[in-house]
């Protein structure tokens, strides 16, 4: 069985930061590239940041560039965000997801790709 928990989610003020984390069972994680997406009420999903398989490729939404980066440690089968000078407009559910992606560089942008997701956790930014 296949799980994605995200953990590190919380209430924060505008500057602060907050490390999101994905641990990931019951698939082969080096084959898989990771995303973290976000949800906030009355909009759209989007993505926030891409990462390949092998770590090696990475991609960002540009409301993020400069702010967020996106990591993976494949010997904890994990996936992080680390989220740097928060705004109010980062307030989401922040959720992982990954896909089967076997080129090891290349990061997935497409959430219609993703074949597995985690069940998010909420980010809440204070002005």
């Amino acid at each position: 069985q296949v799980q994605l928990v995200e953990s590190g989610g919380g209430l924060v003020q505008a500057g602060d930061s907050l490390r999101l984390s994905c641990a990931i069972s019951g698939l082969t994680f080096n084959l898989f590239a990771m995303g973290w997406f976000r949800q906030a009420p009355g909009k759209e999903r989007e993505i926030v940041a891409a990462i390949s398989r092998s770590g090696a490729g990475t991609s960002y939404a540009d409301s993020v560039k400069g702010r967020f980066t996106v990591s993976r440690d494949n010997s904890k089968r994990t996936v992080y965000l680390q989220m740097n000078s928060l705004e109010p407009d980062d307030t989401a559910v922040y959720t992982c997801a990954a896909k089967f992606h076997l080129p090891s560089a290349e990061p997935v942008t497409t959430p219609a790709s993703y074949n597995y997701w985690g069940q998010g956790t909420q980010v809440t930014v204070s002005a």
